[in-house]
């Protein structure tokens, strides 16, 4: 929803789909400043959505990145945006691929003048819904804890995210969901002083792309503006059984984030501590291989079968 509103407030390329280039397709195709790993990367891009998104001739922007300055993730990136706002028109652009978080220190690194907005959300209605769309897989004993096991990941790589973006300093900034829900004109306002640019509430509206108009949700009431209400749905919907597990696991994330404990002061169960350590070691050791191995170029050969 961030992302459609920036792209509301008009003079940014309007790219609708996450680029993936730092989680994936760095990942798949290796070093970019090799020639044969960028014809590689364009001959899998150019038949995807990745592509067909940004609206640009595939002869011009194919042979840009091979046979251009295109060295990085940094610089692909950098290059498709630039020529996709070009041919709108338009002067800025932006990126909405949440695992980027985990590749921040280096975005910055290939990107020097790269602003990072980390936009939060309270992690039990995370969870509902990372749950009910299916994306985090528990181990096969865990099945009966699918939402704990989704609140988990949220734990875990809002951790990661915030703690690479610390290290950027000023040109890190975080927003509440929750804030941008209920209180838009003020947040947006903040936001538009951080990133130099008008966002209007009022012009975002009226333009209204995507989920600005059309809310992107798996529950109830998705077309339907009005009744669009995704602030403490989990105060209704979390299984009982597990709140209080996840508030005592994931407790001092939510704490710090600002987030009220419903349990705070009830006896919370604390036998679950090891499942957090199994699956933190789990989506770090997946991180770790993506990043070092050639398994992980199988494990990303997998996730590139969407695009």
């Amino acid at each position: 929803m961030l992302y459609h509103m920036i792209l509301s407030a008009g003079d940014f390329a309007v790219y609708r789909t996450e680029s993936n280039v730092f989680n994936l397709l760095v990942q798949r195709f290796g070093d970019l400043s090799v020639r044969g790993n960028r014809q590689a990367l364009m001959k899998v891009w150019l038949g995807s959505k990745l592509f067909t998104c940004t609206g640009l001739d595939a002869g011009e922007i194919e042979k840009k990145v091979v046979d251009g300055s295109c060295r990085s993730g940094g610089d692909f990136l950098r290059l498709v945006m630039e020529e996709t706002a070009r041919k709108q028109g338009v002067e800025r652009w932006a990126d909405c691929t949440p695992d980027h978080l985990l590749y921040l220190t280096q975005i910055k690194k290939e990107i020097p003048d790269a602003l990072v907005v980390h936009i939060l959300r309270d992690g039990r209605d995370v969870a509902l819904s990372l749950d009910k769309q299916g994306w985090i897989r528990p181990f096969p004993w865990d099945r009966d804890k699918s939402v704990l096991v989704a609140g988990l990941y949220w734990q875990w790589i809002v951790n990661k995210g915030r703690e690479n973006g610390r290290a950027l300093g000023a040109d890190y900034t975080e927003v509440h969901f929750e804030d941008l829900i209920q209180n838009p004109r003020l947040t947006l306002a903040k936001l538009g002083q951080f990133i130099d640019h008008d966002l209007d509430y009022e012009r975002i509206l009226k333009v209204g792309i995507g989920s600005v108009s059309s809310p992107n949700t798996s529950f109830d009431s998705k077309s339907d503006v009005a009744k669009f209400d995704p602030v403490g749905r989990w105060r209704s919907q979390f299984p009982a059984e597990q709140l209080a597990a996840f508030e005592s696991l994931a407790g001092a994330t939510l704490d710090s984030l600002g987030y009220e404990r419903a349990t705070a002061g009830k006896q919370r169960r604390t036998g679950w501590k090891g499942t957090r350590a199994a699956y933190n070691i789990r989506y770090s050791l997946k991180l770790w291989l993506k990043r070092h191995t050639p398994l992980g170029k199988m494990l990303i050969s997998d996730d590139l079968s969407w695009l």
